[in-house]
C-alpha cells in the first residue's frame, strides 16, 4: 500500500498546493480503483498523516514551502531529512506532518513506512484567499505526474521483489 497525502490550507492561496495534487490524482483514470493506493487530503491535520501512513509500504507527502526559491519550484526530499520531534505548545495546530513522520516512526516502528518522499512546491502567495498562482498550479500538475510515475515504479519493484 502506498499512501499519498496532500497537506495545506485551501483558504490560504498557494498553501493549497498539496490539496490540489490530491484532487488531480483522484481525477486520474490510471489511479481510479487502485486498492494499493490511498489518497488523502489531510489539510492541516498532522495527526492524519501519522495515522494514514501506518501499515503502508511507502508514503508520499505533498505540501507547499516558503524557502525563498522561485515560486513553482519543486523539491523532492527524502522524508528522513525532514522529520522533526514535536515540541508541545499552547497552539492546537502545531503538530505538523514533519512531526508526524518522527512520531509515527517512534510509535509504529516497523509498521511505519521506511520509504517516505516529500514533494514541496514553492509558494508565491500564502495570504487568505482561494486559488493557486499560475506557476503553483502548473507545478501541482508536474508533481501529480511524478507521483503517478513513482507509484508505477514502486508497483513494478514490489512485483519483482515478490517474484
Amino acid at each position: 500500500m502506498i499512501a499519498v497525502i496532500g497537506c495545506g490550507n485551501a483558504n490560504r492561496k498557494d498553501d493549497a498546493a498539496g490539496v490540489e495534487v490530491i484532487r488531480l490524482l483522484r481525477s486520474r483514470d490510471d489511479l481510479r480503483g487502485r486498492e494499493d493506493v490511498r489518497l488523502l487530503d489531510a489539510g492541516t491535520d498532522g495527526m492524519s498523516v501519522m495515522y494514514a501512513a501506518r501499515g503502508c509500504d511507502a508514503l508520499i507527502i505533498v505540501d507547499s514551502s516558503r524557502t525563498g526559491s522561485e515560486p513553482g519550484s519543486v523539491f523532492e526530499v527524502p522524508g528522513r531529512e525532514l522529520e522533526a520531534p514535536h515540541v508541545p505548545s499552547l497552539n492546537l495546530h502545531d503538530f505538523r506532518w514533519d512531526h508526524a513522520l518522527f512520531a509515527g516512526r517512534q510509535l509504529y516502528r516497523e509498521q511505519f513506512p521506511s520509504d517516505v518522499t516529500v514533494y514541496l512546491i514553492e509558494a508565491r502567495d500564502l495570504e487568505l484567499g482561494l486559488g493557486l498562482s499560475p506557476e503553483i498550479d502548473a507545478a501541482a500538475t508536474t508533481v501529480a505526474d511524478r507521483i503517478v510515475a513513482r507509484i508505477g515504479a514502486f508497483a513494478l519493484s514490489t512485483a519483482a521483489g515478490a517474484a
